[in-house]
């Protein structure tokens, strides 16, 4: 009776531990920090910025807070382009909670932020000093040698380990180069000249969509720039064909009506509305692998290649392959069916001088061989949705338990067997 027993527990905590494997983790900024009005303009200029969507698509994040006060100083007199590099600085790219705080080694850290990210940071820039300096004090500075401690600890208000730690700060971190960030009125063709995307450049200056491109900048949008080497590429259809109407199309199609970096490409579901979009034409979708987001268009697809520039609420790529809308080459072919062995006609057999083969020895189609998938694709049960998306709700990653937990749940077996 007593084995019975432990059998049944061992199998109750075996049967445990394998839905904990495939509980799916993720977090959502804004809900935490909802919790507290006094963060409500912190969480709001998160929104603003997009830097939200790059937050719920990471895992292993600290969130600096700060309160409504501490965001007053920090937003006055500052564009919205500063205002999100100032905040990309109080998002460390690692797991800090109160008792790590009080238990750095050597008593100081330097930690990367996600203002290291955007390449735009030199001179340790992109990174904060976190120092515990005793008396239950922690202070925070700009990474950058010679910068003060200006902001303390103040409180804790969510932790998930070791996913997310949501902790408030007293001031704001500053680093002074960052006040000098360029505003959304950039010289567009300057920015794509300079990263190799002449001939792009030329279209949408020649064509009157540059026009269009910086009557949206005010609202937000976010620019698909093929390389000059894209424009070149083999299967690139002669573009002097198409008439002016259909020049502007495929121009306004690299380009959306919003201002989306690359953490909301990374959690967007559905399709993508560009300039040239109406009444669901001219859509983009986007297929995510780790940080890497390739576009859809129906006809072809090409990789994100890079943030060209980043200045809130305008966005500039560069993209590997011209982007071809289905509305003006079609959609592309689909491959030729493979023939399945059992439909084709058997060869004759060949007549032994000694005998004839036997019926039994005759393979029947029946017995072919089935053709196998390649391998890595999806099985017929999965939705393509399913297939292109393995990024989790709000931008959420899929995620294990972490290996704290699976140790616990073995030694708890390990007892009771």
């Amino acid at each position: 009776m007593a084995s019975s027993i432990k059998t049944t527990k061992s199998i109750f905590l075996l049967s445990s531990l394998l839905i904990l494997f495939t509980i799916s983790y993720a977090h959502n900024i804004t809900e935490i920090l909802s919790s507290d009005p006094n963060l409500s303009q912190f969480s709001s200029y998160l929104s603003q910025t997009k830097l939200d969507d790059e937050i719920n698509s990471r895992q292993t994040i600290t969130v600096l807070a700060l309160d409504n006060a501490a965001m007053s100083s920090l937003t006055s007199n500052n564009s919205l382009s500063v205002i999100k590099n100032l905040l990309s600085l109080h998002v460390l790219l690692d797991y800090y909670d109160p008792k790590k705080l009080h238990s750095i080694q050597n008593g100081t850290v330097l930690t990367t932020t996600l203002y290291q990210t955007t390449g735009s940071a030199t001179s340790q820039e992109g990174s904060v000093n976190i120092t515990d300096l005793k008396g239950g004090t922690v202070g925070f500075g700009s990474g950058v040698p010679g910068s003060k401690l200006e902001s303390t600890y103040t409180k804790s208000v969510k932790q998930i380990p070791y996913n997310i730690s949501v902790l408030e700060i007293s001031d704001p971190i500053i680093a002074p180069s960052l006040m000098n960030s360029s505003s959304s009125d950039a010289n567009i063709t300057a920015v794509l000249e300079k990263a190799g995307c002449k001939t792009f450049a030329s279209l949408i200056s020649s064509s009157g969509v540059l026009k269009m491109y910086q009557n949206q900048m005010e609202k937000g949008i976010t620019i698909f720039a093929p390389t000059d080497e894209a424009f070149k590429a083999k299967g690139v259809p002669d573009l002097s064909k198409l008439n002016n109407a259909e020049i502007v199309s495929l121009l306004q199609f690299h380009a959306l009506t919003s201002y989306a970096p690359i953490g909301t490409l990374k959690s967007k579901k559905g399709s993508l509305t560009t300039l040239a979009s109406g009444a669901g034409k001219y859509d983009l979708t986007t297929k995510t692998a780790g940080d890497s987001v390739t576009l859809h268009t129906g006809v072809d697809s090409s990789r994100v290649a890079g943030t060209l520039l980043d200045s809130t609420p305008v966005i500039i790529y560069s993209v590997d392959n011209v982007l071809l809308p289905v509305e003006l080459f079609g959609v592309a072919p689909s491959p030729a069916p493979i023939e399945s062995p059992a439909s084709s006609p058997s060869p004759a057999p060949t007549k032994s001088p000694a005998s004839s083969p036997s019926p039994a020895s005759t393979e029947s189609p029946a017995s072919a061989p089935t053709e196998e998938s390649p391998e890595g694709s999806p099985s017929p049960s999965e939705s393509p949705e399913s297939a292109a998306d393995d990024t989790g709700k709000n931008g959420g990653d899929q995620r294990t338990v972490p290996a704290l937990f699976v140790a616990g749940f073995v030694g708890v077996i390990s007892l009771v067997l």
